[in-house]
């Protein structure tokens, strides 16, 4: 195998859950290669750079093998390599944001029966 299209690659890596979801990261401009924008049919080959970036992570690749099939988590690894500063910056962001509570799904909910009391009493006062 000599080239595989980036979106099947990303989605055969592991990094988007399915092939629609890497082909919409790239179109949005999340997926850069040797860091320029592209497409999702561009051809990947062992040995280009790929800066993938997930919310507010980064990944900084290395395409290390190809692969048209999506395997198990433990084989998906081997397909690329990550840079020990991509890593280390990306463990750190982490750690800073688990410190400061940030909580990646949190939705802020509707005010209850009494918090919408209270308010309606503020708002009178």
């Amino acid at each position: 195998m000599q080239a595989e299209r980036a979106d099947k690659w990303l989605w055969a890596a592991r990094f988007y859950k399915t092939r629609a979801l890497a082909t919409q990261a790239i179109n949005g401009g999340k997926v850069h290669l040797n860091g320029d924008r592209i497409k999702p049919a561009r051809r990947l080959t062992a040995g280009d750079r790929l800066t993938i970036r997930k919310g507010p992570y980064s990944f900084e690749v290395t395409v290390e093998r190809l692969s048209r099939q999506r395997r198990p988590a433990e084989e998906a690894r081997k397909l690329y390599s990550e840079s020990e500063e991509s890593a280390s910056e990306r463990h750190a962001l982490y750690r800073q944001r688990k410190l400061e509570g940030h909580r990646a799904h949190q939705r802020e909910r509707r005010p209850d029966k009494r918090a919408r009391r209270r308010i309606r009493q503020f708002k009178q006062q």
